[in-house]
């Protein structure tokens, strides 16, 4: 297979980034799963606050069942910041695999 298509592959399906690593761009891969892994921290923390209100309140009554609704009102105030968070992510993987494509001839 294609260095370079196997390197856009990993890339856009294991994890933005390590088609450059694979390329031997280490400092362009390195900074590029640094960031990926920042924006799934911040999308986790973005999350887990809008719920931590309602696990507190089953963890309070005693009783651990949530419903869905229940979830997804939580979340309904984050969805701002959320929608941003998904924006980051989307921009650093498209980023990723144009940057794959786009390097010079591969050896």
């Amino acid at each position: 297979m294609n260095k370079k298509l196997t390197a856009c592959l990993l890339s856009a399906f294991v994890l933005p980034g390590l088609g450059q690593l694979y390329l031997g761009r280490k400092l362009v891969g390195g900074i590029l799963i640094i960031l990926v892994n920042f924006v799934l921290i911040l999308g986790l923390f973005v999350v887990l606050r809008g719920l931590s209100p309602v696990i507190a309140s089953q963890i309070a009554g005693g009783a651990i069942t949530i419903t869905t609704s229940e979830v997804l009102a939580a979340i309904d105030g984050a969805t701002g910041f959320g929608k941003i968070v998904l924006f980051g992510f989307c921009a650093v993987w498209l980023f990723s695999v144009i940057d794959v494509l786009r390097s010079g001839p591969v050896e």
